[in-house]
């Protein structure tokens, strides 16, 4: 089911060029040395940033002064975009009220996309192991009452959307079934790259905020997880790019990140820039711990077409500052990805499969026109 809205910018890294050769050297007397040089194989790329950012966005009475946090949010985005410095996309989780819209305004992103909408079903064939799971067993903590919200997903972005597609998570544990928690996938056209680019955001079932044993909120967990892994092998083709963030809800919880991860169809970018051939500027040492489970919020990539990417750079973003209260229980992580590519795949890439459909507005609760 598509869904998308309004209005964004590109901003993309210039591309270098590496030039690999060898020598080969021929002696005559009296001694010269001739050097022959093949012609250089050109390796285009391009930088691009991803932000994903879990922004705190529940609804009075859960929690208070949101609205205006949201609003100082957009206001750091905008400034970061002063500065040239401001995330290529960004996604947001825990977007459930409509000053959300604010945040958008604000930012001065051109492109705005949203979902599952509140009402929306699961689509796609539902995990086999599932039929055992009872999906109302506490009703004390909210199973059972229905959804009250969207999933609060949203996708800011300067490049040109594509598509847009989505599907709420079908199990769900405690007091997150209230939202309509799911995943969703943007397919964007960078100019500054060769091929579309999908990117997906997403929001698993939390542990101890869902109220309801560890072991219920643990299945619905990897249930998600299935259902997420499902849903990215039916709309991501593998020779297309793919970036991935979220909030994972895996701190400190093994037994979730661990659930079928040989099964994967992405890397983590903690895992892969903790790895010593794989640095990335501003990861931090791993000492002795697994990095990819200090936080809620995770990054991850994939790609098997001619368009290769890779992570470059980490950064902990809207974190705690001396004298200055957090915009949210979360920090934002600030991901720089590197694409890197051959020329004949750009003059090989159809024009037809750049083209930009224009998206489908499909909420009714937030509407904006495209801004310049």
């Amino acid at each position: 089911m598509d869904l998308a809205t309004i209005a964004i910018t590109p901003v993309l890294a210039a591309t270098a060029a590496t030039m690999p050769h060898s020598d080969n050297a021929s002696i005559t007397p009296p001694p010269a040395v001739i050097v022959e040089r093949p012609a250089p194989t050109d390796v285009h790329s391009a930088e691009l940033t991803v932000l994903t950012y879990n922004v705190r966005g529940l609804p009075w009475p859960i929690a208070k002064g949101r609205a205006k946090a949201l609003r100082k949010i957009g206001a750091e985005l905008a400034a970061m975009r002063k500065e040239g410095r401001q995330p290529d996309v960004v996604l947001i989780q825990e977007g459930f009220r409509s000053e959300v819209s604010n945040l958008v305004k604000a930012s001065g992103y051109r492109y705005w996309a949203q979902g599952p909408t509140r009402g929306e079903r699961a689509s796609g064939t539902a995990p086999e192991d599932g039929r055992n799971y009872r999906r109302v067993r506490y009703i004390r903590f909210g199973e059972g009452w229905g959804k009250f919200t969207s999933a609060g997903l949203h996708v800011l972005t300067d490049e040109p959307i594509v598509e847009v597609r989505n599907t709420p998570y079908r199990y769900c544990a405690g007091f997150d079934c209230l939202a309509n928690k799911g995943a969703m996938l943007v397919r964007l056209a960078p100019p500054d790259l060769p091929q579309d680019l999908d990117i997906i955001n997403t929001h698993l079932n939390s542990r101890g905020a869902s109220r309801v044993p560890v072991k219920r909120s643990l299945r619905a967990h990897n249930l998600q997880t299935e259902e997420l892994n499902a849903f990215i092998n039916n709309h991501w083709q593998a020779q297309t790019p793919l970036l991935i963030g979220g909030d994972f809800n895996v701190r400190n919880a093994p037994e979730r990140y661990d659930y079928q991860a040989g099964e994967r169809p992405y890397v983590v970018v903690s895992e892969f820039c903790n790895h010593p051939s794989n640095p990335c500027d501003g990861q931090p040492p791993a000492d002795g711990e697994q990095p990819w489970l200090r936080s809620q919020d995770l990054q991850a990539f994939a790609s098997d077409g001619a368009v290769s990417v890779r992570p470059v750079r980490v950064e902990r973003v809207f974190g705690p500052q001396p004298g200055r209260r957090r915009l949210s229980d979360h920090d934002g992580y600030l991901v720089s990805y590197r694409f890197s590519w051959k020329p004949a795949v750009a003059s090989e890439t159809p024009a037809s499969s750049r083209s930009v459909k224009t998206p489908q507005v499909a909420s009714a609760d937030i509407e904006m026109s495209g801004q310049p």
